[in-house]
């Protein structure tokens, strides 16, 4: 569902990488109605950065992919901000290898990228290493394929988008060449400020982002879950995180979803004797993909 806005507005979105990268896509699907001001960030880090110091009214979080998994840095913080989610958007990830105009395939010495565009492309990149090609990780796919542009750096190529590869001018050398053609990547949609209900009312939403700690005993962890089942509701996603400081416990993230807002409401309330600490990362309306 995309975010309701005021008409006339342009809105800040950070991503995380350059013009043309995987994240400003998910912003473009997600914020389609809207006039979009793109504020590319190099980490993560600096993306929270930049919207906890007004920088950017909001940021799309890539929070995890159906083939290389979790991004397990960002849940940690997701959870030590005081951001809100939103929304969500799922967006189909189709990895290109990109280079200078009237490069081959046979002429590719290396290829640069994200890691976890490089995990997508395993079964491509394999036969190429035994070539010979270098593979290097690299802090974004679109800055990668700028990197090549501005350099001029032949027998180089990036794995990117498509949108990546017109934005600096490059070739499809290779299109679609990710090794699972169900590739997607679901990316949070995150402003600041803690709120459990920010832009979709209760009744709108169907979808809530949670996590608490635990008491360190046996069958904790399996009673929270029960009283949730019990509640009708569905866990769509469980994440634990390691507490820094305190080896060996740890804090759990969840997706749960939810047809009822006020059962789901009584759920929350049924756990609290059960856990140390819940935080509502946000209620929203779950993405379509």
């Amino acid at each position: 569902m995309t975010q309701q806005i005021d008409a006339g507005k342009r809105l800040n979105v950070a991503i995380q990488g350059g013009y043309g990268a995987f994240h400003e896509i998910a912003a473009r699907k997600y914020f389609k109605d809207s006039e979009l001001n793109i504020v590319p960030c190099d980490t993560f880090i600096d993306l929270f950065e930049s919207v906890a110091r007004g920088a950017a009214d909001s940021a799309v979080v890539a929070i995890e992919n159906s083939v290389a998994g979790s991004l397990i840095p960002n849940y940690a913080l997701l959870s030590r901000s005081e951001f809100t989610v939103t929304g969500e958007v799922y967006l189909r990830i189709v990895q290109n290898l990109i280079g200078l105009p009237g490069q081959k395939l046979e002429d590719i010495k290396e290829v640069h990228s994200h890691p976890m565009a490089i995990l997508q492309c395993q079964d491509f990149l394999e036969p190429l290493r035994h070539k010979g090609v270098k593979v290097f990780e690299s802090i974004d796919t679109a800055l990668s394929a700028k990197w090549i542009r501005e350099k001029e750096l032949k027998g180089v190529a990036a794995l990117a988008s498509d949108l990546a590869a017109g934005m600096y001018g490059l070739d499809v050398i290779a299109e679609s060449v990710e090794s699972n053609k169900r590739n997607f990547t679901r990316f949070l949609i995150v402003e600041p400020g803690r709120s459990a209900v920010k832009t979709v009312t209760a009744p709108l939403s169907n979808k809530a982002s949670v996590c608490f700690t635990l008491p360190h005993h046996v069958g904790s962890l399996s009673q929270v879950l029960s009283v949730l089942a019990y509640y009708k509701i569905n866990l769509s996603k469980i994440q634990s995180l390691p507490i820094v400081g305190k080896e060996w416990e740890y804090f759990f993230y969840l997706d749960i979803l939810y047809e009822d807002y006020e059962m789901y409401k009584k759920a929350l309330a049924a756990i609290q004797p059960l856990i140390d600490r819940l935080q509502i990362l946000g209620e929203y309306r779950s993405g379509e993909w």
